[in-house]
């Protein structure tokens, strides 16, 4: 357990015992039950983002104290190798996007995300599971940023294709895939399946997140099999921005795309 969730344990410990209440009297003001606030407070389990909503609604006292924590926590919570990135993601001014095995994170319906998470291997508890969940939707606060964000992706047709969960999971996917990508500041494309026909493939080298920070500068963020890698130099960069531009050109405009898109969606009712 780190230390922010340790650290929501202890204030939250704090502010009940000031307050006079019992595990069980905080429970019933919160929804939960005594011994899920014993749980928390013994850190025999992190606390969850829902538990954190209601501390501050209970015990915050308008001070926004666990409204803070919960980015820590859900940071947290995330897998190692995502860790470092997440923060960067969330701050980013342009996100060009590539993914070819399954949805971007980022795009994932919540049900579809489950399905995914849940099925991977080695197999999580129910509770990383949702633990998991949260942390990915909570990313999505990205697309309806004050200061907005810039996002494309381009998505491998096999992408679209491959079912997970069940039929109804990835008719819903697909239909949030097309509210996406109608959002202003959204482009989707796809990379269809005979993208290699004329001799050229650019997206023989795997998923891509490129990102432009705050400060303009550019890296690259790379994951496969639990491992990441984060890369700055401007030389690299600058390759794997080159190799973008190559899969965009290969790919389905946005229009065409969307159509592609909601013809699947269609054919999954």
């Amino acid at each position: 357990m780190g230390p922010a969730a340790r650290m929501a344990a202890a204030v939250a410990k704090r502010l009940r015992q000031k307050k006079g209440w019992t595990q069980e009297q905080l429970g019933a003001q919160t929804g939960f039950t005594g011994a899920a606030i014993s749980s928390m407070e013994r850190l025999i389990h992190p606390v969850s983002d829902e538990m954190l909503v209601q501390l501050e609604r209970v015990l915050g006292g308008g001070t926004g104290i666990f409204e803070e924590m919960r980015e820590l926590v859900r940071l947290e919570k995330l897998p190692e190798q995502f860790r470092g990135y997440a923060p960067i993601e969330q701050k980013a001014v342009a996100l060009w996007l590539y993914a070819n095995h399954v949805v971007h994170g980022l795009f994932q319906a919540e049900a579809y995300a489950r399905a995914l998470i849940a099925g991977g291997y080695p197999k999580p508890t129910p509770e990383r599971v949702e633990e998991l969940v949260v942390g990915r939707m909570a990313r999505k606060a990205l697309f309806d940023r004050k200061q907005v964000c810039e996002i494309e992706l381009i998505l491998d047709e096999s992408v679209l294709r491959r079912a997970i969960g069940d039929e109804e999971v990835m008719r819903e996917q697909l239909t949030y895939l097309a509210e996406c990508a109608r959002k202003r500041n959204v482009n989707v494309q796809v990379l269809p399946l005979d993208a290699g026909l004329g001799g050229e493939y650019a997206g023989d080298r795997g998923m891509m997140n490129l990102v432009e920070t705050p400060a303009h500068d550019h890296v690259t963020f790379l994951e496969i099999q639990g491992e990441s890698l984060l890369i700055s130099d401007r030389t690299k960069v600058s390759t794997h921005r080159q190799r973008y531009a190559k899969i965009r050109a290969q790919a389905l405009d946005p229009r065409r795309s969307l159509g592609l898109i909601e013809e699947l969606a269609g054919a999954r009712r």
